[in-house]
């Protein structure tokens, strides 16, 4: 592992030497004997840390910290003086510095004030390449499709993101709430805050008051302790409740007071506590009509849907399913480090006739068994999944048409395709079995494939 680097920076020789010696072996140490010579080396050295005395000939330490602040790669500053008193102490941490020390420097104290300023700045790090990662994967940008349908979803959250509304996700399961719930984060003020969902559904009702709001020591048996609530846990970013309508009445009404007041209380206390979270609900079932029949509040409900999203199904957007199956298999490839499978144009017609019920979560997993199960294969329409052809079956006949509206019995010919395509999805595109299921040669098949070629495989 390359060593750390620290910057020593002190008009002293022996200091400097001191503390040179006293690290050397565990860091890579560089030494200026006064802020001009600091500067050149951060013109030109990248360094973890800065160690720099306060009163120096020419310009002093704060310079020296407010030059190392200016990088783009900032190290972490410690100043150290032999003039220390509060105000120095307070303006070197003022400009930046992480922490101050008197001299003579206590050598195993500088020690540990440096390792705990590698911790402090390897935590800083980490934080911002995860934004850095959440910012790239929720970026709206970088939404996959180009559908009318999902264009409006987009430019609606777009817009939303920025407002401190509560917003309401509509959808069929499987369309991504969460995710738009995520984005409408991410691309908020919040985004720095924290982003905690809550599955309603999937928590008892008994429980899911006191996880939402949380409770004091000796709320009820087995509470031995304060445990704070989701809500507090989002405080500063974005709470997003999932299948809101699962939760129960009493549930209800103290959801219904945080929105009004922005404040709530724990389980056994009657103390208000302020918290400042934004609220994202989604739901696939009609709220509305709940709130119509008493079984979810009128006014909480009016109150969750200030603003209301509604996400389209897979099958409202066909033409974004051919980027979405490029899109995952791709993903899914790169994850498992095996071939990305391909699909020819009569599989890729196949799904893009498909009427999706189960959404993006049925195509992703669609494409992660592909890919798993066929690796590097090249796949056509016998290759897929039955389902797919079943409800190709149901939806149209032979020529497309809908076998609700054909007008008229179906010929003969068209009888006999549809009979023969059946027997290839049944033989997986064999066609020795196909022949034999149709009770027919194989040379009478081919014959037929020639003439029907949309048929073959």
């Amino acid at each position: 592992m390359t060593p750390k680097t620290i910057l020593i920076v002190d008009d002293e020789k022996n200091t400097r030497e001191g503390l040179s010696a006293a690290l050397e072996g565990a860091y890579e140490l560089f030494l200026a004997r006064d802020a001009e010579e600091a500067f050149r080396l951060l013109d030109s050295e990248k360094f973890d840390v800065v160690l720099t005395d306060l009163r120096m000939a020419g310009k002093s330490g704060l310079s020296v910290i407010d030059k190392a602040l200016s990088l783009p790669e900032r190290p972490v500053c410690i100043m150290m003086t032999a003039y220390g008193n509060v105000e120095t102490a307070v303006e070197a941490m003022r400009r930046g510095a992480c922490d101050f020390l008197p001299k003579p420097v206590n050598l195993e104290k500088l020690e540990i004030v440096i390792q705990r300023a590698l911790q402090t700045r390897n935590v800083v790090e980490e934080n911002k390449e995860l934004h850095r990662r959440l910012d790239k994967k929720f970026n709206l940008a970088g939404i996959i499709g180009n559908s009318g349908a999902l264009t409006r979803v987009v430019e609606q959250v777009r817009q939303v993101a920025q407002a401190r509304a509560s917003v309401l996700l509509l959808g069929e399961t499987g369309t991504g709430k969460e995710l738009f719930a995520q984005m409408i984060h991410q691309n908020s003020p919040r985004a720095s805050g924290p982003f905690i969902p809550v599955h309603c559904a999937a928590l008892p009702e008994n429980l899911l008051e006191s996880e939402l709001f949380g409770y004091e020591k000796g709320a009820f048996t087995g509470a031995v302790e304060r445990r704070v609530g989701r809500f507090e846990a989002a405080d500063g970013g974005t709470l997003f409740l999932d299948e809101i309508g699962e939760i129960d009445a009493a549930t209800q009404v103290k959801l219904l007071r945080f929105l009004e007041t922005r404040t709530l209380e724990r389980l056994g206390s009657q103390k208000p506590v302020q918290v400042d979270a934004r609220l994202v609900c989604a739901t696939n079932k009609n709220l509305e009509e709940m709130a119509a029949k008493g079984t979810f509040r009128e006014d909480l409900f009016y109150r969750l849907s200030v603003v209301q999203i509604k996400l389209p199904a897979l099958r409202e957007r066909p033409d974004d399913i051919p980027l979405l199956l490029s899109h995952y298999l791709q993903l899914f490839a790169k994850e498992n480090n095996l071939r990305i499978p391909s699909l020819r144009p009569d599989a890729q017609r196949l799904l893009a006739a498909y009427a999706w019920p189960g959404n993006i979560r049925e195509l992703r997993n669609l494409c992660e068994n592909l890919v798993v199960m066929r690796s590097g294969a090249e796949l056509g329409e016998y290759d897929l999944d039955p389902r797919f052809h079943a409800a190709a079956s149901t939806a149209t006949g032979s020529s497309g048409e809908s076998v609700a509206t054909a007008k008229g019995p179906l010929s003969r010919e068209e009888n006999e395709k549809r009979l023969l395509r059946q027997a290839l999805i049944e033989a997986k595109g064999n066609r020795t079995k196909a022949a034999a299921l149709m009770g027919i040669s194989r040379r009478t098949l081919h014959r037929k494939l020639v003439e029907w070629p949309d048929l073959d495989v």
